[in-house]
């Protein structure tokens, strides 16, 4: 069973440098998956016991216990827990305008995301806090020290490499105007030539950066941005299937309930019906 703890203070509305938003622990079943999906927010799971694989894109990476992963957001990503010797983990999620520039020090990336757990916070992190939580309040402070002593640690985990050269800046740039624009108008009818246009690139460069660098095509990334909001709607609201495939960019209800089937392995009714008011899938 999966347990959630939650920030007792809500992200300020003009983005603060770190934000942590949840943390948790869970005991997974075995061959217990998640996704392939994306999220709003980067998310850390530190591995304590048993073994498991992370997938983003093409790269593949098996993971034992004294091992942590990190996932970004809006990048797809799958993991799964062994079926015979299935991972124990915990996990923080956070967000912050401090984030990349801190990231930006380390070896990681979406397609390099594997670093080593320390002895002196990591393991323990789960703990220290949920303590700070229940003694804080209701103050982010004591949190968001904790998470610096993390982000400390990390850069000596999973240092850059003094050479490490960054990918050009123009080209991920393109990316993240790609990422914007799809995020932006996934609930309208939009094409890659549309977005192409629009950077003024050519239309098969600018799907070939996208999958190099996200790991999927433009479409293929749209199709599950677009499903994975219909998750949230079906789960968290009371709107029909029609008003949902509407609101994610399908104006054929049958069309939708297609590619949601496609994507998910389950019509929208099954799913709403699975999975409303459940807690977050993990």
């Amino acid at each position: 069973m999966a347990i959630f703890k939650y920030n007792p203070q809500r992200p300020l509305r003009s983005s603060p440098d770190l934000h942590l938003h949840y943390w948790g622990f869970e005991h997974c079943a075995p061959g217990h998956t998640v996704g392939p999906g994306v999220r709003d927010l980067y998310k850390i799971h530190f591995i304590h016991a048993g073994t498991g694989r992370v997938a983003v894109g093409e790269a593949e990476h098996r993971l034992r216990a004294g091992q942590a992963f990190l996932t970004y957001p809006h990048i797809v990503t799958y993991y799964a827990a062994d079926s015979t010797e299935p991972w124990t983990y915990s996990w923080v999620a956070f967000t912050g305008e401090e984030i990349e520039s801190l990231l930006s020090r380390t070896a990681l990336s979406p397609e390099q995301p594997v670093f080593p757990m320390d002895q002196q916070l990591m393991p323990a992190l789960y703990d220290r806090l949920t303590a700070a939580a229940d003694t804080a309040e209701g103050l982010d402070l004591p949190l968001k020290a904790i998470m610096y002593e993390f982000f400390t640690l990390l850069l000596r985990a999973a240092p850059a490499a003094k050479d490490n050269v960054r990918p050009p800046r123009a080209k991920s740039f393109y990316v993240e105007e790609c990422l914007h624009f799809l995020h932006a108008h996934y609930c309208e009818n939009i094409t890659v030539e549309m977005m192409s246009a629009s950077l003024k690139l050519d239309r098969k460069y600018l799907s070939a950066l996208f999958k190099r660098t996200v790991g999927l095509p433009p479409q293929q990334y749209l199709l599950n941005f677009r499903i994975a909001k219909a998750c949230e709607l079906l789960a968290e609201s009371s709107c029909t299937v029609g008003e949902i495939a509407r609101s994610v960019g399908y104006q054929d209800p049958l069309l939708f309930s297609r590619m949601f089937k496609k994507v998910k392995g389950c019509s929208p009714k099954d799913y709403r019906s699975r999975h409303a008011n459940n807690d977050i899938v993990l």
